[in-house]
């Protein structure tokens, strides 16, 4: 992205308020990638905000105020003019970006007589849903996991908050994902599955998973069964797939899916009671991670009074690595107390 890549160096600072009825306080905000990163006087990060789904608070006052989302849960103010000005570009860059609807109902038309002249190929569902998951930009996944999260706390309780917490669940998705993953942890009250993963690089996790587990690979084995469990990796199939032809046609074609079909996927993650657990596709997740199993099977026993059949560790005790500091083991199990 050229803006961006013109801004990734611009630092300033601003006055973060993590949660409503929070204290405002000084930090640094600088560009990631495809992120506004918060960061306290140390470098350390307390916040990554999609750079996409930013919102203005203000528009035409200053100092400028965002968020990152609708709800402005939390905001950043920013008096320092080049700053706002360098946010300004890359979200109306953002906006450019987005298809327009005129596009939209030209690639219609174009859909149509595709599908008119090679009915045998994209009649099938199977074809049709391979070729929407491969269109489906990251931004319209983020916007559907969002969603569907929203619909979850519904049934689960609000998402847990705390700025130390949320960085020690950050800390956990780089240590299971690689250090420049997009993939976001969040943990939730009651969740009876345990974890589930919804489009968009978002991993729900169950708060019952974290006070269970005495060690934080029991948590770590929780997250990596739920990326197992959506098919090919992709957590957008599963809801195609069930909502069927109709619904995977319509965002093909105009990038939108029904609210109820969002909602009724939603409520299906937050009431279901286990995950389907291919064996053959967690033990690699495991091994590549150097991770042991037996702490994960043993909290899911725990829950369900069976455990998954994935047979002894691949890797040697010596192998094995750490998950979380201790800090940050502690920080997370206490998410939902604070």
């Amino acid at each position: 992205m050229t803006a961006l890549d013109k801004y990734v160096r611009l630092e300033s600072g601003g006055l973060w308020r993590p949660e409503p009825d929070g204290q405002r306080r000084d930090v640094v905000i600088s560009f990631g990638d495809a992120t506004l990163v918060i960061s306290d006087g140390a470098g350390r990060p307390l916040a990554h905000w999609s750079l996409p789904a930013l919102e203005r608070q203000n528009p035409g006052t200053h100092p400028a105020i965002y968020a990152p989302d609708e709800d402005a849960s939390e905001i950043i103010e920013v008096a320092d003019e080049t700053m706002v000005a360098a946010i300004e570009e890359v979200r109306a860059a953002l906006a450019k970006a987005r298809p327009k609807p005129g596009k939209l109902r030209h690639w219609i038309t174009a859909g149509a007589v595709a599908l008119a002249l090679a009915l045998a190929v994209f009649w099938l569902p199977g074809a049709l849903t391979r070729q929407t998951l491969a269109v489906v930009p990251a931004p319209k996944r983020v916007e559907i996991g969002a969603t569907m999260l929203g619909y979850m706390q519904a049934e689960t309780g609000a998402a847990c908050q705390e700025p130390r917490a949320n960085l020690a669940a950050s800390h956990l998705a780089q240590r299971l994902f690689g250090a420049e993953t997009a993939m976001q942890i969040v943990v939730l009250p009651s969740l009876p599955q345990g974890a589930v993963a919804l489009p968009g690089g978002l991993i729900v996790l169950d708060y019952g998973v974290l006070r269970g587990a005495d060690d934080p690979a029991a948590a770590a084995g929780f997250v990596l069964a739920a990326h197992a469990a959506v098919a090919g990796n992709d957590p957008l199939a599963p809801i195609l797939h069930d909502a069927g032809l109709g619904v995977t046609f319509r965002l093909l074609t105009t990038g939108d899916i029904p609210a109820d079909v969002l909602q009724s996927a939603a409520q299906a993650h937050a009431t279901q009671t286990g995950i389907a657990i291919d064996p053959d596709r967690l033990r690699p997740l495991f091994a590549n991670a150097f991770i042991p199993h037996a702490p994960f099977l043993r909290v899911a026993d725990a829950r369900t009074g069976s455990m998954p059949e994935l047979g002894d560790d691949a890797l040697p005790e010596a192998d094995w690595r750490s998950v979380l500091s201790d800090s940050d083991w502690v920080s997370l199990q206490n998410i939902c107390d604070i």
